[in-house]
């Protein structure tokens, strides 16, 4: 029986960021939404037994699963295979420098390109294999943003001090419904279209005739 997922909680996150000394590096942060996604995530990769999933599907989970799988080298592979940057055209080796509490802290993943970028495409596909409707909320440089999913695991981020120019730090693209309600861009065109909404039904009541008291 296939272990059920849980894509509808708290979501994964990406910070990406450049070094401060050497402009050939890229620095992503990768954190895991909720103790239950390392489980799920565990028992997928054999650092935890199959006997977890019930015949249901559901998973049975234990409180110290989450130290087991953070510690597992498994991790560290599944996380540069499912975690890739590129620039120019061509793929940034990467190494995991630094993996902590998986949820708190995250896994630090370092990327270093054939030369120096000043926009690095960054590919995240990490759960998605697990169920398609896992999204990751990332951040980057001047406040760019993107959501992640299995519609759209890739996006292109400025590195250099023209970050408002290189990329759109608006676009968001294949963006599910349950990852657009947990980031402030897609809240900010929730927003306006209610306030438009507002702006229309005031307009009609004002249009609509009144019918005077005998």
């Amino acid at each position: 029986m296939t272990p059920a997922a849980h894509p509808f909680g708290d979501p994964q996150t990406v910070e990406v960021a450049p070094d401060a000394s050497d402009p050939a590096v890229v620095h992503v942060t990768w954190k895991v939404g909720a103790a239950d996604d390392l489980t799920l995530l565990g028992i997928h990769l054999g650092v935890l037994p199959e006997d977890r999933v019930m015949l249901d599907g559901a998973i049975e989970y234990d409180d110290g699963d989450a130290a087991l799988v953070q510690q597992a080298t498994e991790v560290h592979a599944y996380l540069l295979e499912h975690v890739e940057v590129a620039a120019g055209g061509r793929d940034c080796p990467g190494r995991v420098e630094a993996s902590g509490d998986l949820i708190a802290d995250g896994a630090d993943l370092v990327f270093t390109c054939p030369q120096p970028t000043a926009v690095a495409t960054l590919t995240v596909s990490t759960l998605t294999d697990l169920h398609p409707a896992y999204r990751t909320l990332a951040t980057g440089p001047d406040g760019q943003h993107q959501v992640y999913g299995a519609d759209a695991p890739t996006h292109d981020w400025a590195l250099g001090a023209t970050t408002t120019t290189a990329v759109d730090s608006t676009t968001t693209s294949g963006t599910g419904s349950s990852a657009a309600l947990q980031i402030g861009g897609v809240l900010g065109a929730v927003l306006l279209v209610a306030l438009a909404g507002t702006l229309v039904a005031r307009r009609r009541r004002r249009a609509t005739p009144t019918t005077p008291n005998p």
